[in-house]
């Protein structure tokens, strides 16, 4: 017997931790993400789930193999499909009343205007090196007044930060402007996760290599962002619970079993920032002079 979708049957068992009035409330919600891969494709299923009425979605990329171990739509079966077609299809087999806008070439600063349009809430999936993108969108959010979240998959753990409209922006955190790509991956992982709980248990760091944009990573991961990010959501779009903005952040590792709350004045200018910059410099000059090229 095939049952008819409604909405308040499929998800009623949020009801509890959210009122009535309050699921109506996230069914008027739109949020953005732009890419569909690692985090943000269970993004966009765990706020579907949460009952998040419209998206958003920004990805140029199609699936492959290297993204099986990690990615929500990566299969045999959307093997060259793009990234989001397949989770756009799959969000609606959640909610077949969602209204879902696909931007099927990723953000760019011709398009950011019109995907950030009528949004309630950007969360952040892009890769961790697209970082001219992922300045971009911040920007516009800043600029636009969108509240903007990010949990970053490390190790088998995640890193949040929530920038709200009014409070400090991306980049006076992360203070990018200058930077080359290697520094810049040094500031956006210090800044992500001043207390590196992460870096214990890395057993072979040949496997990070900034030079071409690579490193390891975790389905682990990907699902704790997920649940930490829909939390913050939740939260952001409710208006209600304890919403700590940067400069302040957390990390969560669960390999580790540890949680560690941050807070820097000043993103990376913070002298306890600079400092940890300047042994990550040494460390990677170090490891490129014995031909490891690690980061």
């Amino acid at each position: 017997m095939i049952q008819r979708f409604d909405y308040e049957a499929a998800f009623s068992r949020n009801i509890g931790w959210v009122t009535e009035a309050e699921q109506q409330t996230l069914r008027g919600k739109r949020v953005a993400i732009a890419g569909i891969g690692g985090v943000g494709g269970v993004h966009l299923l765990t706020l579907a789930r949460l009952g998040i009425g419209a998206f958003n979605i920004a990805d140029f990329d199609t699936f492959d193999l290297v993204n099986f171990n990690r990615q929500a739509g990566a299969m045999v079966s959307t093997l060259g499909r793009p990234k989001v077609d397949v989770l756009a299809e799959m969000a609606a087999d959640i909610n077949p009343e969602l209204d879902i806008r696909r931007f099927a070439h990723g953000v760019h600063q011709d398009n950011l205007d019109d995907f950030l349009r009528g949004v309630d809430l950007y969360v952040d999936g892009l890769d961790f090196f697209a970082f001219a993108a992922r300045r971009n969108t911040f920007a516009a959010c800043h600029r636009l007044g969108v509240p903007a979240v990010t949990a970053a998959p490390l190790g088998m753990g995640t890193a949040v930060l929530v920038f709200m409209p009014g409070g400090m922006s991306f980049e006076d955190y992360f203070c990018l402007e200058g930077c080359d790509q290697d520094e810049m991956a040094l500031r956006f992982l210090l800044g992500l996760s001043p207390a590196m709980l992460q870096r214990g248990y890395l057993v072979d760091p040949s496997r990070v290599n900034l030079a071409e944009q690579r490193g390891p990573s975790t389905v682990a991961a990907c699902q704790l962002c997920a649940g930490v990010a829909a939390t913050e959501a939740l939260k952001i779009l409710l208006g209600r619970g304890r919403l700590r903005a940067a400069p302040h952040g957390y990390q969560f590792d669960a390999y580790r079993q540890r949680l560690t709350r941050t807070w820097r004045p000043g993103g990376n200018r913070h002298p306890l920032q600079r400092l940890g910059l300047w042994v990550a410099r040494r460390q990677l000059l170090k490891m490129r002079a014995s031909g490891g090229q690690h980061g």
